[in-house]
């Protein structure tokens, strides 16, 4: 359907765009975790309708609502001491920018730096957040959730901002060296994860053969991924199965845990947003991989993820190709 703008409309187009022939091309913002440079929002997203159109609802409103889970180091956790800024347009159940950090959390802040507006972030539990429905809650979840075939049929996937291993974590003592010798083991793992799938044999990642090298575990889940290892650690477990940086970062932190060598898979993190949305995600979605794919080509995401990983997780994310997917947002 065409859309023809006349009076009021045609007059809001004119401005935003005689506003972006003046802005600097080099200009630079500092709200986010880096500075970086800002490109102009298409003026024709603008206006669009925010009763109708998801991304002219973040614009009109400034924010960006973000899910995230604060206590999920180096992905995203509390910042201490962090005072709340006075001056936010989020709302008093939201954390604020100067609240939250890590890699999930900064890549949240970077999209909306480039959108011109202010991230504000809630923390839904994750079976909620993969189950799709959202009831336009919040807008956009970066929260290490893989891209599998089976959250592709209740949400919609933008570009992979990061990629990790996945491997078993075991207690600093145990005599397992190879991850075979888990099966029939008590094996932890996040509930509804892929971790769970992958130890039920019923994981799907597009474009990969899975392997399976466990079999018949008995399979203890956990809300999260740090609880789980937490529980290794203690040996009440045989062997958690977490991605790489959380686990990496748990024996960093003390826990007593070895992480088996082989990986036992590898994922494309990816951003969701909700298929179930009263509201039209295309330009939303547009947008998003556009500032996306902008912040791997500029070396933004690859700095962000030696910064909290210290690895570069963040290339091989950004060289994915969507194509083959055949996602069509609507």
């Amino acid at each position: 359907m065409k859309t023809w703008l006349s009076g009021p409309g045609l007059a809001v187009l004119l401005s935003l765009l005689l506003t972006a022939c003046s802005e600097s091309a080099g200009s630079t913002t500092s709200t986010g975790p880096t500075t970086t440079t800002a490109p102009s929002i298409a003026p024709t997203a603008a206006v669009g309708d925010p009763a109708r159109d998801k991304l002219a609802s973040i614009l009109a409103r400034g924010t960006l609502v973000l899910s995230t889970d604060p206590a999920y180091p180096p992905q995203s956790s509390l910042v201490d001491g962090a005072q709340r800024s006075t001056n936010t347009k989020c709302a008093l159940n939201q954390l604020t920018a100067e609240e939250v950090e890590g890699y999930d959390a900064d890549t949240g802040k970077l999209v909306a730096e480039r959108l011109g507006v202010e991230p504000c972030f809630v923390s839904p539990p994750w079976s909620e957040i993969t189950a799709g429905r959202w009831g336009d809650r919040w807008d956009v979840a970066w929260g290490s959730g893989a891209l599998t075939d089976d959250r592709m049929t209740r949400l919609y996937v933008t570009q992979p901002y990061y990629s990790t291993p996945h491997n078993f974590f075991v207690p600093i003592d145990s005599p397992v060296q190879d991850a075979s010798e888990l099966s029939g083991k008590e094996v932890g793992a996040c509930a509804g994860c892929t971790h769970e799938l992958y130890l039920k044999h019923e994981l799907k990642l597009p474009g990969v053969d899975v392997s399976h090298v466990v079999d018949d575990p008995v399979i203890v889940t956990y809300d999260a991924e740090p609880p789980g290892l937490e529980a290794t650690a203690a040996g009440d477990l045989d062997a958690f199965l977490a991605g790489e940086p959380v686990g990496t970062e748990a024996i960093s932190a003390g826990a007593a845990l070895r992480m088996l060598p082989e990986p036992a898979y590898v994922t494309q993190k990816t951003g969701y947003l909700d298929r179930g949305s009263q509201l039209s995600q295309t330009a939303f979605a547009a947008r998003i991989d556009e500032i996306l794919r902008a912040l791997h080509a500029d070396g933004t995401l690859k700095s962000l993820s030696e910064r909290y990983f210290g690895v570069d997780y963040a290339s091989a994310a950004g060289l994915f190709d969507m194509v083959p997917l055949g996602q069509v947002v609507e």
